[in-house]
């Protein structure tokens, strides 16, 4: 097991603390550095792809899960795998997917590991179908406070604390995941672009759940009539007989390493040079909006860049600023489209540099005690974290949001304040009472957890 001291920051790049890190190979190593933790505590972490400060721990010690990365054979009649939670869910997409299989619930990035994506219980393109990544999770292996390992089931006060808990019940090991069967690799995509908001929003719920995955790009710099104008992209798996001319001869049609390759993002224009300013994120909106396609159906679309097209891409994060980013997301609930529109003209008007805007349909809400997802529609933007007002500027939409009965995701945050988390998380209480009955020594700490209260 290796171990250094290092300056730690979440994918955003802000606020960094200082951290003894543990790079354990076993779980006994693991065990050994819980069972050892100083007095400010522990907290497990991943490829570091949270934006904020779930998986950091200033003055205390950080358990570098990627060395824990074995992947267990396929369980071709229940359709399952067992892994430990260091491996991401980029590799686990490029072992599975030749042998006919996906995994559970695949979000915006394969770039995660499978214990940052329980903790954080992410979601992904289909989530008023599958849910949230814990849903399909049958199992859990759990190192306790008491430097025990835990096999943990769906259904129990622990697994609903662990799943969107951020690492604070426990470190997760490994985890059982039901799978899904795929016939093919490639993805059958449909593309519209959208005037404004209320055409986006129309034009999301009027093919109901007939395909099954679906997000939308929205400008955040359009203003006017063209106020949250965006292009929808949505997606179902294409029959096996459908391939491209340039497919490789895999089981699937597709090549294993298809994550590679920003030629193949069509409309997609590279972001001016420089850091982000006003000026240069309306340009590539301007020039995004226009390259989409009014509407194109059934394009065939290798199935990791449909669901990964931002790994193909080279990091933008220098594009923010040496102060970083910050990636705020929230969501509203059905009913509640106004004051989504309020937020999105907020911003417009506002001028922010905004050119990544996700918009994303809910589904029911998940069972974990802090989960974010609810049903109704969540955004998902990127802004430099030096842009002068910015910190007051989100705090007016934290307001506005939990006024509507709505939340911010608590893994992307970097900035809340503690009495906003507690008024958008009706179920925090219930889950710090379970915390201190499990860990009353505080075994397992963060910099958010200790930000917010949790």
């Amino acid at each position: 097991m290796s171990v250094d001291t290092v300056s730690l920051t979440g994918w955003g790049r802000t606020a960094p603390t200082t951290a003894v890190r543990f790079r354990p190979r076993t779980y006994e190593e693991a065990a050994a550095v819980v069972r050892g933790r100083g007095p400010r505590g522990v907290v497990a972490r991943g490829l570091g792809r949270s934006p904020g400060d779930a998986a950091q721990n200033a003055g205390g010690s950080v358990l570098d899960t990627t060395g824990l990365a074995r992947i267990g054979a396929v369980d071709t009649a229940s359709g399952a795998v067992r892994c430990d939670a260091g491996v991401s869910l980029e590799r686990l997409l490029r072992v599975l997917l030749p042998l006919g299989w996906l995994p559970p619930v695949v979000p915006g990035t394969g770039r995660v590991t499978v214990g940052g994506a329980i903790g954080s219980d992410l979601t992904g393109l289909d989530h008023r179908r599958s849910g949230s990544f814990a849903r399909q999770v049958s199992a859990l292996e759990l190192l306790t406070a008491d430097g025990e390992v835990r096999t943990v089931l769906p259904g129990t006060a622990l697994f609903d604390a662990t799943a969107g808990g951020l690492g604070l019940t426990g470190v997760i090991l490994g985890a059982t995941l039901r799978l899904r069967r795929v016939g093919t690799a490639l993805m059958s995509v449909s593309t519209e672009r959208a005037g404004d908001l209320d055409e986006l929003l129309a034009r999301f719920t009027a093919g109901g759940d007939r395909l099954p995955y679906g997000s939308a790009w929205i400008d955040l710099t359009a203003r006017g009539r063209a106020t949250g104008r965006g292009i929808l992209t949505r997606g179902e798996h294409a029959p096996p007989d459908v391939r491209p001319a340039h497919a490789g001869r895999t089981l699937l049609g597709t090549r294993s390493g298809g994550l590679r390759g920003p030629g193949a993002l069509p409309g997609l224009p590279p972001l001016p040079g420089g850091l982000l300013g006003p000026a240069a994120a309306a340009l590539y909106n301007e020039v995004r909006y226009r390259g989409a396609p009014r509407a194109r159906t059934g394009e065939p679309r290798p199935l990791p860049l449909f669901f990964h097209a931002s790994d193909a891409l080279p990091d933008p994060r220098p594009l923010y600023g040496r102060g970083g980013l910050v990636r705020y997301r929230f969501a509203v609930g059905h009913g509640q489209e106004e004051t989504l529109h309020r937020v999105v003209r907020r911003i417009a008007a506002r001028r922010s540099p905004a050119v990544r805007a996700v918009l994303q349909r809910f589904g029911a809400a998940d069972p974990g005690l802090l989960s974010f997802a609810a049903p109704g529609w969540s955004l998902a933007l990127d802004l430099p974290a030096a842009l002068p007002g910015l910190a007051r500027f989100l705090d007016g939409v934290d307001e506005e949001v939990a006024a509507a009965g709505g939340r911010v995701c608590l893994a992307k945050d970097s900035r809340m304040r503690p009495e906003t988390a507690a008024a958008m998380y009706p179920r925090l209480a219930e889950f710090r009472e379970l915390r201190a009955r499990l860990d009353p020594t505080e075994a397992f700490r963060s910099d958010l957890s200790r930000r917010l209260g949790l």
